[in-house]
């Protein structure tokens, strides 16, 4: 797999990583069966709405903590492990925890950030797998301020890895007029030694 990132960090992308009649399927079942939940962060001493729902499953002691906010896991349902596990055998990375992301439409968004709360080490892997409809991520390097676009469809899976949270920051922009939704599920290792189960 070419390295999308160059020297500074990795990022990989895997086209139609899932063929579209399973990533059909996933995209239903979990669309529909997922606690979607709506949520408020602090952001710059503020509360914001945040424009998306979004779920947090994992091992049980697997609580990860963003933007002042603490997440504590909801039990693995079999769609999300079965993915793991083909995530896990393409990768050769092992996660313990996933956060899924809804976009309703074209007007929920992420905004420019990098993953790298101290729960996720160092050099975090984070695998990520769109399904749904097709949504652009866009990455930008901190330095050079280079921005990078990918159109992100169906099925494909996108692995940010090494010290790419260092180098880079990433955001899902709006759309306008678009009016499908799209999961986005974001493969996580929370280490043991950050683990608090009461969050």
């Amino acid at each position: 797999m070419k390295n999308l990132a160059s020297q500074d960090g990795e990022l990989y992308l895997l086209r139609g990583f899932l063929p579209q009649p399973l990533a059909n399927q996933f995209y239903t079942e979990l669309h529909d069966s997922l606690c979607w939940q709506e949520e408020t962060l602090i952001i710059a001493g503020k509360r914001v709405l945040v424009p998306r729902l979004v779920a947090w499953y994992g091992d049980d002691d697997a609580c990860y903590r963003y933007s002042s906010v603490a997440h504590e896991p909801l039990p693995w349902i079999p769609p999300l492990l079965s993915i793991k596990a083909k995530i896990e055998q393409q990768t050769g990375t092992v996660f313990n925890s996933v956060l899924a992301n809804l976009y309703r439409n074209g007007n929920d968004s992420l905004g420019w950030h990098a993953d790298k709360e101290k729960e996720l080490g160092q050099d975090p892997a984070i695998a990520s797998l769109s399904l749904g409809a097709q949504r652009l991520f866009k990455i930008r390097h901190n330095k050079s301020k280079a921005i990078l676009t990918f159109n992100l469809q169906h099925g494909d899976l996108l692995l940010m890895a090494g010290r790419f949270q260092h180098y880079w920051r990433h955001c899902v922009p709006k759309i306008s007029k678009l009016t499908d939704p799209r999961v986005n599920l974001t493969y996580r290792y929370i280490l043991p030694s950050s683990m608090d189960s009461s969050c």
